[in-house]
């Protein structure tokens, strides 16, 4: 079957758009203190600058958020669930602009980046539904109610990945809680982000959502301020174990996601004709860059060829390139030092004995282009297999027995999600022996905005999503009232 080109970037992107935007602190716009260099990953050339905060702007944006919270959690719960309805209508109105500047600075397809700045606009709404009442506590001679007050200032973190998507999962329920929020976007892809804090900067109260970028010396700043009492962070373990450390001398509350490294087990009986283009979906979207995405799969052995060249034919009829272009199936990886340890993840384990089926190599393109990649017969202990390749690389192991396949599914420091493929009645007791915070059956990577997602281990601390992610944003208080005799 012949194998698509590689689409080269388009030749008028830089044109498409060229995106100025500011800082948001205490509702004003504010143009930082210097400028940070963004690049286009599909052609690996600066495309605009965003502004870099300065320690004295960060200190501004914590005060404005601290002095701002008195009011907003003061305000009645329905209140806030109003302003959470109108800034998901006030994003979904600019959703395509943010999608092209998504695109532009990220690389995913522009149909993608649509997707999830709708998928962001539609969380505000979602999060407005959720219930944050008192409990009432039986009757004791007294009457308590346990109640979920905010913590306050919240920082919030927001990866490079999902960029819109992943920020608004943060500052949603946090705004419900009654918390105020500063929010810093990855220095990778701060456009979006930015222009996000731009538009919702009129609807919200000043100083309830603040915005700002820069480098990692000023998220560091951020995280330790005295005033933060909450940091929401999604990205890396080591970055996660850094922001953990910081917290730890001033007993600030931490909500950590910091990836995973997924399994997906296929059973002897499974229908590889459907369950093959599932596994390549699911592997490949964000070109990998997803943290339950499919990382690896464990296959008996002897249906182990059939799965392999089953996805070598998917990964032959996708094609690579220019999120711009809508031919594109998967774009480039976000920056070129996360290309650079794909292709070394990939080298390592051809240098151990494992056999590169397709793909295998950066593109000869411009951009941070790297091909649909499988890889077989690797060697137990292979770093491949046990890290977070975050590319779009599918590593196939066979099994001789399934508790093989488990043992090997559960022997990495990652515990986020892994899925079980085959006939459901023997997946279900396969997937309750796998460590994992969320254990898919015939699927995998589906996550939902009323349904808890978290891990653990080097996955992270707590959980997002849905009524126990907001429940995160809040703090016990006990009202206790005694009654007379």
């Amino acid at each position: 079957m012949a194998v698509p080109p590689p689409r080269p970037p388009c030749p008028d992107a830089s044109l498409t758009v060229t995106p100025t935007v500011t800082l948001t602190i205490d509702g004003e716009p504010a143009a930082g203190a210097g400028r940070t260099p963004v690049e286009d990953p599909a052609s690996a050339r600066i495309f605009a600058h965003a502004p870099a905060c300065s320690h004295r702007q960060l200190d501004a944006a914590v005060g404005a958020a601290a002095v701002a919270g008195v009011a907003w959690a003061a305000l009645p719960l329905a209140r806030r669930r109003e302003y959470l309805l109108r800034c998901g209508t006030a994003l979904a109105a600019r959703a395509e602009q943010v999608a092209e500047i998504l695109t532009r600075e990220q690389g995913k397809p522009l149909r993608a980046a649509a997707a999830e700045t709708r998928s962001a606009a539609d969380w505000f709404a979602r999060t407005a539904d959720l219930a944050l009442a008192a409990e009432e506590l039986a009757d004791h001679g007294a009457r308590v109610a346990v109640e979920r007050v905010p913590y306050g200032v919240v920082a919030a973190i927001a990866p490079s990945n999902f960029p819109v998507l992943l920020a608004v999962c943060k500052v949603a329920p946090a705004l419900l809680a009654g918390n105020t929020v500063v929010l810093t976007p990855s220095p990778v892809t701060p456009l979006a982000t930015l222009r996000m804090g731009e538009i919702l900067r009129d609807v919200l109260p000043p100083g309830v959502l603040n915005v700002i970028s820069g480098d990692t010396a000023i998220s560091r700043a951020l995280t330790e301020h005295p005033a933060v009492r909450l940091i929401s962070f999604t990205g890396s373990v080591e970055t996660g174990r850094a922001i953990a450390r910081q917290a730890a001398p001033r007993f600030v509350r931490t909500v950590l996601e910091l990836g995973g490294n997924d399994p997906a087990i296929v059973l002897g009986d499974a229908d590889l004709g459907r369950v093959a283009g599932e596994l390549f979906d699911r592997a490949m979207r964000n070109s990998g860059q997803f943290c339950a995405a499919v990382k690896r799969v464990y296959v008996p052995e002897r249906r182990r060829a059939e799965l392999v060249d089953r996805l070598r034919e998917r990964a032959g009829n996708t094609r690579v390139g220019d999120g711009m272009d809508p031919a594109t199936d998967l774009g480039p990886l976000v920056s070129g030092r996360q290309l650079e340890r794909v292709a070394a993840l990939v080298a390592d384990a051809v240098a151990a004995g494992a056999r590169v089926v397709c793909g295998g190599a950066p593109l000869d393109l411009p951009g941070h282009f790297y091909p649909p990649t499988v890889v077989t017969d690797l060697p137990a202990g292979t770093a491949l297999e046990e890290e977070e390749q975050f590319g779009p690389v599918i590593p196939v192991i066979g099994y001789t027995t399934v508790d093989e396949a488990v043992d090997r599914a559960n022997a990495t420091r990652f515990a986020l999600g892994a899925s079980v493929w085959g006939p459901p009645e023997k997946a279900r007791g396969i997937a309750a022996r796998l460590d994992c915070g969320t254990a898919w059956i015939n699927t995998h990577g589906d996550l939902r905005h009323d349904v808890p997602f978290g891990g653990a281990r080097d996955s992270g601390l707590g959980v997002e999503y849905g009524h126990w992610g907001l429940l995160e944003y809040t703090r016990i208080r006990v009202r206790h009232v005694a009654v007379p005799a």
